[in-house]
């Protein structure tokens, strides 16, 4: 039986109080499902239809790791759109409260279309939203996604292929340098069709004056065998 439900509708179906909470305490939640496995190999299957793509990168050319990701454009296929739509609304009221907790500018509005507008004015135009594809032997460098001033401070990535099945190893990793501490690691792995938010640069922790930043980066360890394809949504565009 075909199911109804749109990939919107999942998002918002999510335990957003609990995601929030495990956000804070580490900085990346998993989500439940949010794709159907047809609807997974739908978006992984745009890979090689350039139209849809501004640009290819090769990871290992400029040091990135092994690999290999396309940016689209802005005319972003519908499924992509819906997901980035209805994710922005709900990451927003978390956004928020790390500024606040963290005394930074809270710079945005409350639509989606209006932050972007933002970013283009600001000099960011150019489309952030990735597919990402990983072969044997293929990995990503920890780093983080900051492409200019205008950061929204959280984003997303989205499995498309079943680890175990379609392909072993590619966990994703995250470190968190800590203050006067050791840092601290953690691996995840992406089930097909859910969602991992994590910070794009930092999250506030406790201090003894209150609140610090937490600066913390993410990549992808190697894959063993198989081919892990992923989608990545980014709320602010590049400049």
């Amino acid at each position: 039986m075909k199911d109804t439900v749109t990939p919107a509708e999942r998002v918002g179906r999510q335990d957003w109080k609990a995601l929030a909470s495990e956000l804070g305490e580490f900085g990346h939640a998993l989500t439940g499902p949010l794709l159907t496995p047809a609807e997974c190999r739908g978006i992984a299957d745009l890979y090689g239809q350039e139209e849809h793509f501004r640009t290819t990168v090769d990871m290992a050319r400029h040091r990135f790791g092994s690999g290999q990701y396309r940016y689209f454009t802005h005319d972003l296929p519908e499924t992509v759109a819906e997901l980035r739509a209805a994710f922005y609304p709900r990451l927003l009221p978390v956004a928020r409260d790390w500024a606040g907790r963290l005394g930074r500018p809270a710079p945005w509005p409350d639509d989606l279309a209006t932050w972007v507008e933002m970013c283009h004015a600001a000099g960011q135009g150019r489309s952030a939203q990735i597919l990402l594809r990983y072969g044997p032997g293929d990995w990503n460098a920890l780093h983080r996604d900051v492409f200019g001033e205008m950061l929204f401070p959280l984003q997303v990535v989205i499995g498309l292929d079943a680890p175990g099945t379609d392909f072993t190893g590619g966990e994703f990793i995250m470190t968190e340098q800590r203050p006067r501490a050791q840092s601290r690691g953690s691996s995840t792995t992406l089930p097909q069709g859910h969602g991992l938010i994590f910070t794009t640069r930092d999250r506030p922790v406790p201090s003894k004056r209150g609140w610090s930043n937490g600066p913390m980066r993410h990549g992808v360890s190697t894959v063993r065998t198989g081919r892990r394809r992923t989608l990545g949504l980014v709320f602010h565009d590049a400049a």
